[in-house]
């Protein structure tokens, strides 16, 4: 027993939760506090100084990596290994158990785990052997509500259809699935959760061995915990066991995955003794950036509440850029990371951080240009995205009807009743008469198919010819936009659930920006169209930095949690866009939005860079927006504005006229007092104008969306 090699890098809080008795603990474990260090003590601590053996054990993470890394530092601490641990995710662990308890739990001993796309594959094959519609019923949607089903512990015979005859055919198709997944010996991952819980629960004298076998549990991630998981621990547990989970309700951002920040509080009601221990010392970032991170989590009402704090430096300022457009914010980032790269800090030391998947298309040709090497983390670029190359290919087929590779991408996608078969009934006649998809496809709709199918595939070969004659003469950003929505694609995205779905329709939204900001070669002599499909194939082809290179970290604020980088840009943080337009009226939301936010702070180590736009191009609109009112809950103390303006203190602020810095009206071709119309805020009555040149700006008071500052190059005012 080594007491001494356990402890002796703890702080005081770290050593308490460490060493506290034998009693339910909920560590709440700040940005940056050394979580995994005390899961990973205390599970030695435990071993070595309690006396437990390693298999009385049960750890949970939500990753395998985490589960690697925190089994391979246990056994490093005690210098022998744990085999025996159970240490593994959610999944993981249920899978363990349903396989040593198959007959129990109602599984063929050989039962298949099939994964998401197995699982939708599985789903559309079922709507077909029953004929159902997949256009009306579509096949995400009911794979999103049937897991989401599952999550919440629900068999279909739990659900009531509440008298909506919609929801009645989901619970059907529900019972449907379950049946197929049944007489296959499959299970989907919701099933594995949901069959590990139904095992305890219904199972009486196998929840008593493993009550007393595993009566100390580790959990890690706690605030991301599910209602089924959640559940699958509170039964494990009782009334004797020793639950210690670690989790930071402040770190609470998936929601939309089914993450319940609930269950720290309930935690407390569910395990009456529970102490608690906060670690808020952070060993990670400046003083600076946590005051910052510590102002902006305060304004949530529901939170445990903790003051992060460091004994290290006090830090830079936080600098706030206030760019007029997403190019200028693009501009000057690169700028910055420019600067840093040549002062010899690693590229991948940088991270840019964005709220929406959309906004990386402006950075990525940014980069691009700038030949700065560049990862997007956890998702692809722009170019690369299945949406945006539907989209592509619909155009491509347009101007280019042999584009084979275009034809079988979009060919029935949105579902249009074309099968596999169907469309190697095409590949054979166009091999054998060595004619285009397109050709070949007119050929055997008269002549080899039966009248559903002939009838399908006349009606995307139709299709097709009526979007080329209606974006004839049109703008290319106008073709753009036609043809994403006239294809179908923005309302077969609209229908899958959740997020993906959403940020899907963004992007497609996204790719209209382009269109429309898309500069031509005036040495081309193809069509514009022809030369923006050219250019996205280009881009696409770069190919992002691979792995192992030295290159500038590009992701969401999403998949930003759990990393750390010394110098973070944190963009486009504009009311609006973060926090998120659909977030803003809704308390709850606002709130995760917020934690998200503090997420994003807390990601950077020793620079922090926030920027924002006073119009942005987004998801093919214009918008004017005000700064994020994250910014203004950062304290003044803390922040530097880069592009100082005499006659704005701080740019997040309400704007405050000096005399001195207001241009006389006429210079800029206004007069205070005149009445305009702008596209989207309507009629309105200018107040107050200063700057000049590009920079020059009017504020207005609209008659229905209030007060607001407008750059005059960018607004496109109508003088009334």
């Amino acid at each position: 027993m080594d007491v001494t090699r356990i402890l002796e890098s703890l702080n005081d809080a770290q050593r308490q939760a460490v060493t506290a008795p034998a009693v339910p603990m909920l560590v709440i474990a700040g940005a940056g506090s050394g979580k995994t260090r005390v899961l990973v003590h205390r599970a030695a601590w435990l071993i070595d100084v309690e006396g437990l053996s390693p298999q009385s054990l049960l750890a949970v993470t939500f990753t395998n990596k985490a589960a690697a890394e925190m089994r391979g530092r246990i056994e490093s601490l005690l210098g022998m290994p744990v085999n025996h641990l159970w240490i593994g995710t959610f999944h993981g662990l249920a899978h363990r158990l349903l396989r040593r308890h198959w007959r129990e739990a109602g599984l063929p001993q050989n039962f298949q785990i099939i994964d998401s796309d197995d699982q939708l594959r599985l789903i559309k094959r079922l709507l077909k052997n029953l004929e159902i519609d997949d256009g009306r019923w579509v096949p995400r949607e009911i794979q999103y509500f049937i897991n989401a089903q599952k999550d919440e512990g629900l068999r279909p015979q739990h659900l009531d259809d509440e008298g909506d005859p919609s929801r009645r055919q989901m619970i059907a198709l529900y019972k449907s699935y379950e049946e197929v997944c049944e007489r296959g010996g499959l299970v989907d991952f919701a099933e594995l959760l949901l069959r590990a819980h139904e095992l305890w629960r219904d199972n009486a004298e196998l929840l008593h061995h493993y009550r007393r076998r595993f009566r100390h549990l580790l959990v890690d991630e706690f605030q991301d915990t599910n209602a089924i998981q959640y559940a699958w621990l509170r039964l494990l547990a009782g009334n004797d066991g020793v639950p210690f989970v670690v989790g930071d309700d402040d770190q609470s951002i998936y929601r939309w995955r089914g993450a319940r920040v609930e269950h720290i509080h309930q935690f407390q009601k569910d395990f009456p003794k529970t102490s608690i221990v906060k670690l808020e010392q952070n060993y990670r970032s400046t003083a600076t950036i946590l005051n910052a991170a510590n102002a902006v989590i305060a304004n949530n009402n529901s939170r445990m509440g903790k003051n992060l704090w460091t004994d290290g430096a006090e830090g830079e300022s936080i600098k706030v850029y206030a760019a007029y457009n997403e190019r200028d914010e693009s501009d000057f980032v690169i700028g910055r990371l420019r600067d840093w790269i040549d002062q010899g800090n690693l590229r991948a030391d940088a991270a840019v951080l964005y709220r929406s998947n959309a906004q990386s298309r402006v950075l990525e040709e940014g980069l691009i240009n700038a030949r700065i090497p560049y990862r997007v983390y956890g998702g692809l670029r722009f170019f690369e995205r299945a949406e945006i190359k539907d989209a592509l290919a619909y155009l491509r087929l347009i101007s280019h009807r042999d584009d084979d590779s275009s034809f079988e991408r979009i060919v029935n996608r949105p579902t249009r009743g074309i099968g596999a078969r169907t469309v190697e009934i095409m590949r054979a006649y166009a091999r054998a008469n060595s004619c285009p998809m397109w050709r070949a496809a007119g050929a055997i709709a008269s002549d080899a198919l039966n009248g559903r199918a002939a009838n399908a595939v006349l009606a995307f070969l139709n299709l097709i010819e009526k979007m080329a004659r209606d974006v004839a003469g049109l703008d290319l950003q106008e073709q753009v936009d036609h043809v994403i929505y006239a294809s179908g694609l923005v309302d077969f995205f609209k229908k899958e659930k959740g997020e993906k779905g959403e940020t899907r329709v963004e992007n497609l939204l996204e790719l209209v920006s382009a269109a429309k900001s898309f500069e031509p070669d005036p040495a081309e002599e193809m069509s514009k169209l022809d030369e923006f499909l050219s250019h996205a194939a280009l881009e696409a082809g770069e190919g992002q930095a691979d792995a192992w290179e030295d290159c500038v970290q590009l992701m969401t604020m999403h998949s930003a949690k759990g990393l750390e980088f010394p110098l973070v840009f944190l963009t486009g943080m504009e009311d609006g866009l973060f926090p998120h337009q659909r977030s803003i009226a809704d308390p709850s939301g606002l709130e995760e939005e917020r934690r998200l936010c503090y997420v994003g702070i807390t990601r950077a180590k020793q620079t922090l860079y926030v920027t924002y736009a006073e119009q942005r191009r987004l998801h093919g609109m214009d918008n004017f927006s005000q700064p994020s009112r994250f910014i203004s809950e950062i304290p003044a103390a803390h922040i530097e504005e880069i592009r100082p303006r005499v006659q704005v203190s701080r740019p997040m602020r309400a704007p405050a006229r000096s005399a001195t810095s207001a241009l006389p009206a006429a210079e800029m071709g206004v007069r205070l007092g005149q009445r305009v119309r702008h596209g989207k805020f309507g009629d309105g009555v200018i107040l107050n104008c200063e700057g000049q040149g590009a920079h020059a700006r009017v504020e207005v008071n609209f008659e229905t969306a209030g007060t607001k500052w407008l750059v005059l190059s960018y607004a496109n005012l109508d003088l009334m």
